[in-house]
């Protein structure tokens, strides 16, 4: 199991809507990083600061991200999503959100 911690940004006039839309997500949404081997997966917010987290089992992340990003439930959810955030600077070209290495772990 990996660990994947992703960071972005979310204006304060946005949180409303984000917390919003998040407090009742579309279930193919779910249904597609469940297929693709995500779990355990949320969403902190500081400030307007953004901070994911997911326990991912598969063996080939960039692959099953890949069949999240084709999956058209998930790309209408994102259309609504998106527009809500700013992603962080030193995200890789093409990502919207911005992955972090992990420093600690203690089970």
């Amino acid at each position: 199991m990996q660990r994947v911690g992703s960071v972005n940004r979310l204006p304060k006039e946005n949180a409303a809507e984000y917390e919003r839309l998040h407090a009742a997500t579309w279930p193919g949404v779910l249904a597609a990083l469940t297929a693709n081997n995500m779990t355990n997966y949320s969403i902190f917010k500081y400030g307007e600061m953004l901070f994911s987290y997911l326990e991912y089992t598969g063996t080939d992340l960039a692959a099953d991200n890949a069949r999240i990003a084709e999956d058209p439930v998930t790309q209408a959810w994102w259309d609504e999503c998106k527009p809500l955030m700013l992603p962080v600077d030193g995200r890789p070209e093409g990502d919207w959100w911005l992955m972090i290495p992990e420093i600690f772990h203690h089970d």
